[in-house]
């Protein structure tokens, strides 16, 4: 877990933020096999972790939607108040992970700043988690997951502004097949299946979506950019330190407009004329909040394993799952221009992970050229 270090190969902007071990003895040029078993050990499970628990949170959602739940903000804290989980993960990486001797990473950020950062980040999870639940509630899950899989280009293109991210051929490439694989989607707006809502309900969800997808890729481009320039050390702890407080700030902000706009008051007559019951409206939400969790400690894994790219990468390879998964629960029609949509964001999600694999490449050849350098001096 320990695996924050940020490095520029010889000045290279083009580079994301990697996260590589920042405690390496000076004796080990080579990892043990059996230590690098263990990581892709913990990788893999990471990856299941957020492959399967993303769209399984994402169908329980709209499950909730389908069968009479009407709460926007429910589901919205459904994606963030299960952080408690995060705490216990938190407990255990600790007892694993060796204290570092580094007196470096005891001056960290102010308590101000640090609260600053918690208060601001928490705000923007709110707000983006707020529109996808917006947007889940008025497109069909297949179409809404289409659309937030235009995160990774909504990613790149903050990190261009944010942290000098160029834009190669593989990252243009990649903006333009997720556009348009998203616009597909608006203009077929009479193959979807919207029976129950109507056409300026439909423009509003994939607004909402679309806004969601962006404070998706500007949270992910912020935080890059707060560890570059506030944190300086990206330690495990600080990193889940940020998941945890931006998720109680987030937590409380939505709680809040639960309480005003008065929708906590429908919630019991809610339960009781629940479709399937009230037990299994209980499961439902239970289910959801716990699956968003699981894929949050996925999500957290797979940066302190690698960098903040490919565990943005692995989520955008789960939405594809949904509208596959969408067909059989809530039967979504699968028309051609869908079928064409899907093909487009995977083949723009190809493109923007092949470029990942370039930058890691060239940062892995500089990495080893600074060792054998450093060996021979």
């Amino acid at each position: 877990m320990d695996r924050y270090q940020e490095l520029y190969a010889n000045g290279d902007q083009n580079l994301e933020a990697n996260l590589i071990d920042h405690e390496v003895p000076e004796s080990s040029s080579s990892v043990p096999e059996t230590k690098n078993y263990k990581r892709w050990l913990r990788v893999s499970i990471y990856v299941i972790f957020v492959l399967f628990c993303q769209p399984l949170a994402t169908i329980l959602g709209r499950l909730y939607y389908e069968n009479g739940g009407k709460s926007t903000y429910v589901v919205t804290l459904l994606q963030l108040i299960g952080f408690p989980v995060l705490i216990l993960f938190r407990f255990f990486s600790r007892i694993r992970q060796p204290k570092s001797t580094d007196s470096s990473f005891r001056h960290g950020p102010s308590f101000t700043t640090l609260a600053s950062v918690y208060i601001c980040t928490g705000l923007l999870v709110s707000a983006y988690a707020y529109l996808s639940a917006v947007g889940l509630l008025y497109l069909p899950v297949s179409t809404f997951s289409l659309i937030l899989a235009s995160q990774l280009a909504f990613t790149a293109f903050f990190s261009f502004f944010l942290n000098s991210q160029k834009f190669t051929p593989f990252i243009v490439n990649s903006l333009f097949l997720l556009t348009v694989s998203s616009a597909l989607l608006v203009v077929n707006t009479d193959s979807q299946n919207t029976t129950n809502v109507s056409r300026l309900q439909y423009v509003i969800g994939f607004i909402c979506t679309i806004g969601a997808s962006a404070g998706i890729g500007l949270l992910l481009s912020l935080i890059q950019l707060l560890f570059r320039k506030v944190f300086k050390k990206h330690t495990s702890s600080a990193v889940m330190d940020l998941a945890i407080y931006q998720s109680l700030v987030a937590s409380c902000v939505v709680l809040i407009g639960l309480f005003v706009s008065g929708e906590w008051k429908t919630l019991p007559s809610e339960m009781r004329n629940y479709k399937l019951g009230q037990v299994s409206y209980v499961m439902t939400l239970a289910s959801a909040a716990i699956s968003w969790q699981v894929y949050t400690v996925g999500l957290v894994g797979l940066i302190f394993e690698s960098s903040s790219v490919f565990s943005n990468s692995i989520t955008a390879v789960g939405l594809p799952i949904v509208p596959f998964l969408a067909v059989i629960v809530f039967h979504d029609r699968m028309d051609a221009s869908k079928i064409f949509s899907i093909i487009l964001a995977i083949w723009g999600f190809l493109s923007f992970v092949y470029q990942h694999y370039l930058d890691e490449k060239k940062l892995t050849t500089c990495d080893t050229n600074l060792v054998e350098e450093d060996t021979q001096t």
